[in-house]
């Protein structure tokens, strides 16, 4: 429902105050800084994403690499922009739970939040999975555990420490990715400009190849490219944390996920002229396809850099701004009761410790179960997401069409159902894995939303019913 008329302006008030006006008094850190989400949004998406994947999207979009990662920024800016929009609204630490609850209906924002756990409580564990495989290729015969439960314990002492510590890390990993970018451009370009590979050479066919392109080929892109940016939407878990209003997660999003895919873009390009004309890569190659290609234009120390750099950035970096956004949304569903109380306790350093410890305890425990298993676990990761990201674009509609009467139709209609449009699409052709999966998990929320109900734990949301923006007429 609309604010009373006799409410002040939402956007005039502190953040302090604009929190207390949903119920809630200010026990985060209040210390992020709109570039602090940016670089944050930069490391959970992570600029050297396409390294590990080069090889299979390069294979699925027939040397087509960039252009999938264009289809992905132009597919998935709409759910940046809604969750821009929700996030003026509502400002608060639970993301979707909090978008979705209020937007529409608690009960719903419940749904929306379980759903987003799937998502956040397992992609720490993919993350030091995979950063297990690849010490292996490092270090032959040690344990994959071993490597997982080490990257575990990093990221949940950094965690532990504070906002502060995190936001130091962060910067770190994020130079070190830039710097090895800027390497891998400067060595592509010379090779290229020199003639170093005979079959490679400055060409458009990696971004448009006519000859090739066809509507399931957009469609296989299209699939690939949503899921390569989930991320970015971590930056709405660390609102009550910013220090930049209520614009300013909604602002870091949309510019995060630009400056990434722009990456993306033009280090796969880069990648792609250099392996020459389309052939497919072979089954066993596909894994260390992009660092194979470094190898054929620079040293077998750099390429061994480049292996560092990746799992760096995949086990502790990504890994520890996944932990982050996940320990805030267990902390906002404890808030509001849906979690156990424990959850919301916040340490002397002003983070959401226990929270923080769960996550680092659940993620220790998959981890054994999980090694070796990164397919199964990818699939699980993308229908929790895919699924709230749907309940998000719903809530735009909702909430400003509805309860705000807005008259803004391109902001308002055209886009989030644009969004939502887009993301079902990928969802309904999600693999039947990652569908099954998906329906146990809500089973499973089913049952904690009726315990709740039951033991008088239902969600009756505070302060203030509608958000922070004046109604649009």
């Amino acid at each position: 429902m609309p604010s009373t008329p006799t409410s002040p302006p939402g956007h005039h008030l502190t953040p302090e105050e604009q929190l207390h006006r949903f119920g809630y008094e200010q026990e985060l850190s209040r210390s992020v800084s709109t570039l602090d989400l940016l670089i944050y949004g930069l490391v959970f998406m992570v600029p050297i994403a396409p390294w590990a994947i080069f090889g299979s999207v390069y294979n699925e979009a027939h040397g087509m690499v960039p252009l999938v990662y264009l289809i992905g920024l132009i597919a998935m800016i709409f759910t940046a922009l809604s969750y821009a929009q929700m996030s003026r609204a509502f400002p608060l630490a639970g993301g979707v739970f909090a978008y979705v609850g209020r937007g529409i209906h608690e009960n719903l924002g419940f749904f929306a939040g379980w759903l987003m756990l799937l998502d956040y409580l397992l992609i720490p564990t993919l993350l030091y999975v995979m950063a297990a495989e690849s010490m292996i290729g490092i270090f032959p015969g040690t344990p994959r555990v071993l490597w997982g439960l080490l990257f575990v314990a990093i990221n949940v002492a950094v965690n532990l420490l504070g906002v502060t510590s995190l936001k130091l890390m962060n910067r770190l990993f994020l130079v070190m990715e830039l710097a090895f970018v800027a390497v891998f451009a400067i060595t592509a370009v010379v090779a290229l400009s020199g003639g170093t590979l005979p079959r490679a050479g400055w060409s458009i066919e990696p971004l448009w190849n006519p000859s090739v392109m066809t509507p399931p080929l957009i469609a296989a892109a299209l699939s690939i490219a949503v899921l390569s940016f989930l991320g970015f939407d971590g930056i709405s878990t660390m609102a009550e944390e910013s220090t930049g209003g209520s614009r300013s997660a909604g602002r870091a999003m949309v510019l995060s996920l630009v400056i990434v895919a722009i990456l993306f873009i033009g280090q796969t390009w880069l990648a792609a002229m250099l392996a020459g004309p389309f052939h497919p890569i072979p089954e066993d190659k596909v894994g260390n396809a992009f660092f194979d290609i470094v190898r054929s234009i620079s040293s077998t120390g750099l390429v061994n850099a480049f292996f560092v750099c990746n799992i760096l950035a995949v086990g502790i970096a990504n890994a520890m701004a996944a932990q982050a956004a996940t320990s805030r949304l267990l902390f906002s569903m404890a808030r509001d009761r849906q979690l156990p109380g424990f959850l919301r306790h916040i340490n002397s350093r002003k983070v959401p410790s226990n929270a923080i410890l769960l996550v680092g305890a659940l993620s220790a425990i998959l981890v054994s179960f999980f090694v070796g298993h990164i397919g199964t676990m990818s699939s699980m990761v993308n229908f929790g997401a895919l699924t709230a990201f749907c309940l998000l674009h719903i809530s735009v509609l909702w909430y400003y069409l509805r309860s705000r009467r807005s008259r803004r139709w391109i902001a308002h209609l055209v886009l989030p159902l644009t969004g939502f449009l887009i993301i079902f699409y990928v969802l309904i052709n999600a693999g039947t894995e990652a569908q099954i999966a998906g329906a146990i998990w809500l089973a499973l929320g089913a049952g904690v939303f009726v315990f709740n109900k039951v033991t008088g734990r239902g969600i009756h949301l505070t302060g203030d019913a509608g958000g922070l923006d004046e109604p649009a007429i």
